[in-house]
């Protein structure tokens, strides 16, 4: 599993990060040319009423700037000089008895692809040293003390986001090879969790095994709340309790994955419970499979990710007309009167980096148009940018039961084969594709045919 990532003469790319961000920022406006940018990590908070800190997760542009994975740090970049400085915490000598000796300035400089290391007590004088021009920050907390620079207007502030946010849209080889990495230690946990399906009792023991696998393989944090969503709870799209029984349910969908450096997977698998799936389950499985399979098809830079979508939507509705579950009308009609929606009520991907859900997106949640309300891209795919394909089909009674009651939905449904796929639950599959100039790199490799499923889980 190694990769150029893990290669220790290979630094994370921030200078060429920071000249990305720069040169997006001048594009912008000219004036952002002679300016500096300031950002802070995450600081170290305490628990409550407690002298152990809380889960430490770094400020992901902090990160993209200076691939420093420590609290406490600081760090400019001055445009004018392309000159990036990291500044991290003093030794404190009462610190070092709990905790050991923290990384030097001379030690982070060797590690980190910065031009100069100094400790956050340089910091005003650093500032104080600049020549005068504007001082960029994303937000209250990060605004330096003792500086005699001017600060951002709320339209700077925009500005630094906005560069910030489209920079990060495309991936540089380091970033594709840890997004990789990650990929490939899912890959293993997701393995693990079929290896084991038929040998547990509950929902909690197929995380554990997922997470044990993530830490033995050197992630240690989850990408997001992995889903381990039995039976009719698979149709929940976002579940989140993960200890239910799963004697005498149908399949189990696992949306879960690792971060690995800051970077993360995003991996969908829905797998059946007994070993085999059930003629509906499997009936539904192939729609989705489907689904995915057209959409990778239509994928190269420059692709409207809308029409993706709608693809999707429209494999689904073919697929539930040859099921039965839908009726009466052609594709068009029911995708126009927006009647899918009732089986397939999420957008088809994200875009996806350090941020499970990654910015850049521009999504429209206002959208009065449900087909696309949650749809989490907007316009078209830049090569070299990373998003998720997951399509999904789903028996939930919440969603599905008012469009039975609707006139405008309820005469494109047979409620009487409907019926037969409730215990279904929800079937998604999801895989985290590289986008190219003529088509796709599939990083994700965790199998989902039926026959490699259920081959390795009644191995």
């Amino acid at each position: 599993m190694a990769s150029a990532a893990d290669n220790p003469s290979e630094k994370y790319p921030a200078k060429a990060h920071a000249a990305k961000v720069a040169a997006h920022l001048a594009s912008l406006d000219s004036v952002y040319r002679s300016a500096t940018i300031y950002i802070e990590a995450q600081k170290t908070r305490l628990l409550e009423d407690n002298d152990e800190p809380e889960p430490f997760r770094q400020r992901r542009p902090f990160f993209y700037l200076s691939g420093v994975p420590l609290p406490d740090c600081s760090l400019t970049y001055q445009i004018p000089t392309s000159t990036l400085t990291l500044f991290i915490p003093p030794l404190d000598s009462d610190d070092v008895i709990w905790s050991g000796l923290p990384l030097s300035p001379s030690d982070a400089l060797t590690k980190y692809d910065v031009d100069a290391v100094l400790t956050t007590s340089d910091l005003p004088s650093h500032l104080a040293s600049l020549s005068p021009s504007k001082l960029l920050h994303l937000d209250n907390h990060d605004v330096p003390s003792a500086t005699h620079l001017p600060g951002p207007t709320p339209e700077d502030k925009q500005a630094l986001r906005t560069a910030l946010e489209t920079s990060r849209i495309t991936k540089t080889p380091y970033e594709i090879a840890l997004l990789r990495r990650a990929n490939e230690i899912t890959t293993a946990a997701h393995t693990a969790v079929l290896r084991s399906l038929k040998h547990k009792q509950n929902e909690r023991e197929l995380e554990a095994v997922f997470t044990e696998r993530c830490i033995a393989l050197g992630a240690p944090k989850q990408a997001y709340h992995g889903i381990f969503g039995s039976g009719t709870d698979a149709a929940t799209l976002h579940y989140v309790h993960n200890d239910k029984a799963l004697e005498g349910k149908l399949n189990l969908l696992v949306d879960a994955a690792a971060e690995y450096r800051c970077y993360c997977a995003d991996v969908t698998r829905t797998m059946p419970l007994s070993g085999e799936f059930t003629r509906e389950s499997r009936a539904v499985y192939g729609i989705v499979e489907r689904m995915q399979g057209e959409s990778l098809g239509m994928l190269k830079a420059g692709v409207r990710w809308e029409d993706v979508h709608v693809r999707a939507h429209e494999v689904a509705i073919e697929g539930l007309l040859r099921l039965g579950i839908l009726k009466g009308g052609s594709v068009k009609e029911i995708f126009e009167r927006g009647t899918s929606v009732a089986f397939f009520p999420h957008g088809l991907g994200h875009y996806l980096g350090m941020d499970t859900h990654d910015v850049g997106g521009n999504p429209d949640y206002g959208d009065k148009d449900k087909r696309f309300r949650y749809l989490r891209v907007r316009g078209t795919l830049p090569k070299d940018s990373v998003v998720t394909v997951e399509p999904g089909v789903y028996f939930c009674r919440f969603i599905v039961e008012p469009y039975l009651k609707d006139e405008k939905h309820k005469e494109f449904i047979d409620e009487g084969v409907l019926d037969k796929y409730w215990d279904v639950g929800g079937v998604r599959i999801e895989d985290d594709i590289l986008v190219t100039e003529d088509g796709y790199e599939n990083l994700t490799t965790a199998p989902k045919t039926v026959e490699d499923m259920e081959r390795i889980i009644n191995s």
